[in-house]
């Protein structure tokens, strides 16, 4: 488990964030610059001595709810543990009664009924005042029959519905050839960890039966079925063809001998284990992560295994305790934190051959990626290369990461060294060769585009595809442009066009990875500039129109999670330093640095800094699966403002002077301290 007295920061790793010593006072007197100072050291204080930077990563409250679930069809609900974890979801229950999948944002059907189910695997009456209102919630919402299909399997598993009431997940895909638009090599990344586990389930319908006590029959309208309808008024449709065959699977399940089945379920079970080694658990999130442990249930492996002692470590290492309660995170993030906190503290003028840069540097060269994996059936020959997220996935290096790492380490002293050239560029190579046909790139694979499967009865998650994004896109031209690449390369070219037809009336861009418009918006112009494009582009200027227009009276910019459901959403929540820090960094580089909205903009930085360098963030600004699961990144609200405040000086002619800083846990990693001051 993970202990957390830091209020922010996953200690996974011991001693991560450790107690500042000998810092110096500045001698600056201008605020900017005693900005960046502060929020440069505690970035270098809180590095890990092995080199890399890591934040909790905060989801939403079925993180929690599921994992008491899981721990209920093991036999162990009972435990402290879920005690704990259930304290943690009754302080985010909102005074209607529900729970949201974002603060501030409303209450959410599957969400309020799996966590109503945890509160009562604990023990928590159902005349408690918080469960009586959470019931009357789901009742008035539609009922528990209301849930999305991966909360029914939850139900299913624990006895309150049958699988028959849930989507087939056939194990017999994995015997489909990769070539085909319907085969498991089709669907996105995190879909395939999550199906190949969960078909296994749906093959073998495990069920924990719980005393009447702790089940969840009154959440449930008599007077509604427990199917809503999903069929469309066309006669011919793939929604009506998918559910037929659903039907024809469920017909066969009842009817054909188990032995049916052996096939596919062998192929599911040697995939799951092959995609566990080198890996933090199947895929390295917490959904697959779930599913993992049910299924090997199902397969018979015994309690005391060496696979369902792996899965319940990596389950364990997503845990964070503080105060007498417990949360879940659902993966964490080293290799992007590191990456992006090394570009923020040289943009702040640390030297490239300060330790902490070349500590990150090394421990990122450390992580490159050399083995196949599933990213290869659609790019056969391709040497492997790229980055993860997380601290082991060998098999899902993804593009974003895989970028942001190769712009981290041309910062570092090590840009020039043959092993971090020779990294480079087998990653530009890797990069080039996961170009999508319409020109984008994608977060993990190729052309995972066929509409078709969303058409699935399992598909309500939002998420198996895995299509082009302007936000990544533009990340990738950000690398290529550092790296020397201009407008006039084949893939430059194409991933221009593909940029210009996703453009917004208004003029941003949409975010696929971060919330929403904003972050789309700065990552376009960001990494345009990079290529040295003409920056008075009209449609550029439009984008930078676009964020001034939506900067708030205070100087900064929010975006509520809200306007991936409503448009009319765009632009506008509560003002938040990451947000401010990317419409900021969005102005630098269309050629606004010195206006008036950057300059409001820096000092909303400036002015809402706390005294320790940090900021506070409430909301959550990134994004999972948009309408599904949100993101708080517990470091987007420091090293993005340090990166934007950097950048703003630099153009803004507000310039930093020399700050003797010095690097507390530099003596426990062996790498000495620089005696002399750097610039900051």
């Amino acid at each position: 488990m993970i202990a957390n007295k830091d209020g922010g920061v996953s200690s996974r790793a011991a001693g991560l964030f450790t107690q500042r010593s000998g810092s110096s006072t500045p001698f600056s007197q201008d605020p900017l610059a005693e900005a960046v100072d502060s929020t440069s050291r505690w970035l270098i204080d809180g590095q890990n001595p092995e080199g890399y930077w890591v934040g909790e990563l905060e989801g939403d409250t079925i993180l929690e709810s599921e994992y008491v679930l899981l721990m209920a069809f093991i036999g162990r609900g009972a435990e402290e543990i879920c005690v704990k974890a259930c304290r943690y979801l009754r302080d985010l229950q909102l005074p209607n009664g529900g729970w949201a999948i974002y603060p501030g944002g409303p209450s959410e059907i599957s969400a309020s009924v799996k966590a109503y189910f945890a509160l009562k695997i604990v023990g928590v009456p159902v005349d408690d005042p918080a469960m009586v209102r959470a019931r009357e919630w789901i009742l008035e919402a539609g009922g528990a029959q209301g849930c999305n299909s991966f909360t029914r399997f939850y139900l299913a598993l624990l006895g309150q519905i049958g699988y028959g009431d849930c989507p087939s997940v056939p194990p017999e895909m994995m015997l489909v050839p990769s070539r085909l638009g319907f085969s498991l090599a089709a669907m996105s990344a995190w879909t395939r960890t999550i199906v190949v586990p969960l078909s296994i389930m749906s093959a073998f319908k495990p069920v924990r039966r719980l005393p009447a006590a702790q089940g969840i029959a009154e959440l449930f309208r008599t007077d509604l079925p427990l199917h809503p309808a999903r069929r469309t008024k066309r006669l011919v449709s793939w929604t009506n063809l998918f559910l037929g065959l659903d039907r024809v699977f469920k017909w066969a399940d009842d009817h054909l001998p188990r032995s049916w089945r052996q096939p596919g379920i062998r192929a599911a079970h040697r995939w799951m284990l092959d995609h566990f080694e080198n890996s933090d658990g199947l895929g390295a999130i917490f959904p697959p992560m779930i599913y993992t442990v049910v299924a090997l249930h199902c397969l018979g492996y015994k309690r005391d295994s060496a696979e369902l002692q792996w899965a319940h470590r990596q389950l364990d290492d997503l845990l964070i305790e503080e105060d007498g309660k417990v949360r879940v995170q659902p993966c964490v993030s080293p290799v992007w934190d590191t990456a992006i906190a090394a570009i923020a503290l040289a943009d702040a003028k640390v030297p490239d051959y300060h330790p902490a840069l070349l500590r990150a540097g090394r421990w990122l060269l450390e992580k490159e990626v050399r083995v196949a994996g599933d990213w290869q059936v659609r790019r056969p020959g391709v040497e492997p290369s790229g980055w993860h997220f997380q601290f082991n996935n060998e098999r899902y290096p993804d593009i974003d990461d895989t970028a942001m790492v190769i712009l981290a380490l041309q910062r570092t002293a090590l840009a020039k060294t043959p092993e971090a050239k020779a990294a480079t560029e087998r990653g530009v190579k890797w990069l080039l060769s996961m170009q999508n046909r319409d020109g984008g790139w994608a977060a993990f694979d190729v052309d995972i585009d066929n509409e078709v499967l969303t058409k699935v009865p399992f598909a309500d998650h939002n998420a198996m595809l895995d299509p082009s994004c302007a936000d990544i896109t533009a990340r990738i031209l950000e690398c290529l442009g550092t790296l020397g690449y201009r407008n006039d390369h084949p893939a430059v070219a194409r991933a221009l066009n593909y940029l210009w037809k996703t453009q917004e009336p208004q003029g941003c861009w949409y975010g696929r990875w971060g919330v929403n418009y904003i972050y789309g918006t700065w990552q376009v112009l960001q990494g345009l500039k990079a290529l040295d494009f003409p920056m008075d582009h009209p449609a550029l200027q439009r984008a930078a129109d676009w964020l001034e227009s939506v900067q708030q009276a205070d100087g900064g910019w929010g975006e509520s999670c809200q306007s991936y459901d409503d448009p009319s959403w765009m632009g506008r929540g509560e003002p938040t330093a990451s947000q401010t820090a990317w419409a900021l960094l969005g102005l630098v580089s269309a050629g606004r640095g010195r206006g008036d909205a950057a300059r409001r903009g820096a000092d909303y930085l400036q002015t809402t800094q706390r005294t320790d360098g940090t900021w506070d963030e409430g909301p959550y600004t990134g994004t999972g699966f948009p309408r599904v699961f949100y993101l708080k990144y517990h470091l987007y609200r420091i090293y993005f403002p340090l990166m934007a405040i950097s950048r703003y000086q630099a153009v803004a002619g507000r310039v930093p002077v020399p700050v003797p800083v010095t690097t507390p846990g530099a003596q426990a990693s062996r790498i000495p301290a620089l005696p002399e001051p750097f610039v900051v």
